[in-house]
């Protein structure tokens, strides 16, 4: 064999013993540390993006939707507690408003709701009514989890104590007897619990809009509640008992999950005029308003009455006229009641 082949021979068979990614081949002389040092940064969390922009929630996003179609004579963005929200505003088409109505839209419903809320919003004003509607805040569970959550899931425990192990190899232990900050803040006052939280952003967003109402100095305020809807606002008007408030509305109203006091216990507190309107062709329906019924007789309540509809699926425009006129109607009666 020449002599001058054998080098060559002996350097391929060293590359054959050394694994290709082996540090000594992948990096250069002490820069093996270096290396480790990379492989315990792999396993951190990777940094949230500060260029993305925080998850919303999904009523905020339909609120969103709502302000680039609607005419923006329409929106009114209102201040409830350290928050904003969109509220739709429509003025009567009279020379003299006989009041204002303020529509809450149920759980999961925009403020122009293809259903009730949005055709009573643009029905009213054609009857001498203001319409102001605004939708409810999502609940507590069905908020979008944040960046850091996301981060902090990412990772397994056992990562993370092996993270912690690489990168705190050559830094000296604390003290056993070292004071430790406390992160969190101090406050005298527990936390709110999420469903408590849930109810107080429904209140203020309530509350916003009968204060925008006021300033229309109007003769009547009527609250008008669909669905869970119905629910807040009867909560809202027994907790708050607001003197201006004479009339309240209730279309196909239902319980809010989770919440507490019942609709039942909520309308014993009541004396203000109220309209239950609900459709008689649904079994559950029916026997839900005979107990509302029953709770408010019970309670002698002065100005109660029930309103029986008939569903209409296979011609909603006619079922909409229809709860229209009849909500007209009763609030025609209650004008001339003194």
């Amino acid at each position: 064999m020449p002599r001058a082949i054998r080098p060559l021979l002996a350097a391929l068979s060293l590359s054959l013993l050394v694994p290709i990614d082996s540090p000594l081949l992948a990096a250069e002389p002490g820069a093996t540390g270096q290396a480790v040092g990379d492989q315990g940064a792999a396993l951190d969390p990777p940094a949230a993006d500060p260029s993305r922009p925080p998850p919303t929630e999904r009523s905020a996003d339909a609120a969103s939707a709502l302000s680039r179609h609607l005419p923006s004579h329409e929106q009114q963005l209102l201040q409830a507690g350290d928050e904003s929200f969109l509220a739709l505003w429509l003025p009567a088409n009279t020379a003299e408003a006989q009041g204002v109505v303020v529509l809450v839209a149920g759980a999961g419903e925009s403020a122009d709701w293809p259903k009730v809320i949005g055709p009573l919003r643009r029905k009213l004003p054609d009857g001498g009514w203001h319409s102001l509607t605004l939708s409810l805040p999502d609940p507590q569970d069905a908020l979008p989890p944040t960046p850091d959550t996301k981060a902090a899931n990412a990772l397994p425990p056992a990562d993370v104590d092996q993270t912690t192990a690489v990168g705190a190899a050559d830094e000296p232990a604390p003290a056993a007897d070292a004071a430790q900050p406390d992160p969190r803040p101090q406050t005298d006052q527990p936390a709110a619990a999420p469903g408590e939280r849930h109810a107080r952003r429904i209140k203020q967003r309530i509350a916003a809009a009968l204060e925008l109402a006021r300033q229309q100095q109007a003769r009547h305020i009527v609250l008008l509640g669909h669905g869970s809807g119905g629910y807040w606002s009867t909560r809202y008007l027994s907790e708050e008992q607001p003197a201006d408030v004479r009339s309240l509305l209730l279309v196909d109203v239902k319980p809010a999950a989770d919440a507490s006091p019942t609709l039942d216990e909520l309308q014993a507190s009541l004396t203000l005029a109220t309209g239950d309107f609900y459709y008689q062709d649904r079994q559950a329906e029916r026997q839900a308003a005979a107990r509302r019924a029953q709770a408010n007789t019970r309670q002698e309540h002065p100005a109660y009455t029930q309103v029986a509809l008939k569903a209409l699926p296979g011609n909603p425009y006619v079922e909409q006229e229809q709860l229209y006129r009849r909500l007209r109607g009763w609030l025609t009666t209650r004008l001339k009641t003194p």
